[in-house]
């Protein structure tokens, strides 16, 4: 009888990798228009994406969450080649993010602040669910989040990582932490 459960948990794990690494969100259309952006720092293509979008208004202000203290709009305005002016009307640096978790928090006084009730996240394909999932429980009823993953070719290692995070931090999410 044990042997099955640990076979029936194990199996269940794998069906349950197999999904997250063969689905791996995708890219949303770029005529999907939302109140704001948020682009989740870390990964290849992420501010790139976001900023594509503002200047394509998709969206009329833009959160990149997760940036580094030191630094300032004027260096990524040209790393990005994007005027100036747009990083003082219509993006906002987040500094207090430092993980996952403190990216949702940063996000949801961030909607709150300026009361919008939809926003575009963006993060890499693989991070995107539990990236979402934080989100998701910080968000206040009536915010609709709409996925917009940047693609990329993750390791076997990378998936895996990311597949237990995303499953611990949904069982600790069932045990109100």
């Amino acid at each position: 009888m044990i042997r099955r459960l640990i076979a029936f948990l194990l199996m269940s794990w794998l069906l349950g990798f197999a999904w997250f690494a063969i689905l791996l969100p995708q890219p949303l259309s770029p005529k999907q228009r939302t109140d704001a952006i948020v682009v989740l720092t870390g990964g290849a293509g992420r501010i790139d994406r976001g900023l594509e979008l503002l200047q394509s208004n998709a969206a009329k202000d833009m959160l990149i969450s997760g940036v580094d203290r030191d630094v300032r709009p004027i260096e990524l305005a040209l790393a990005y080649n994007v005027p100036q002016a747009m990083f003082l009307c219509c993006i906002t640096l987040g500094h207090e993010a430092v993980d996952t978790r403190s990216n949702a928090i940063e996000t949801i006084h961030w909607i709150e602040r300026r009361k919008y009730r939809s926003v575009r996240l963006i993060t890499t394909d693989w991070h995107m669910r539990r990236a979402r999932f934080e989100l998701e429980q910080a968000l206040p009823p009536g915010i609709a989040i709409h996925i917009d993953a940047v693609h990329s070719n993750p390791s076997l290692k990378m998936l895996f990582k990311e597949y237990n995070k995303y499953l611990l931090r949904r069982a600790a999410a069932l045990l109100g932490i």
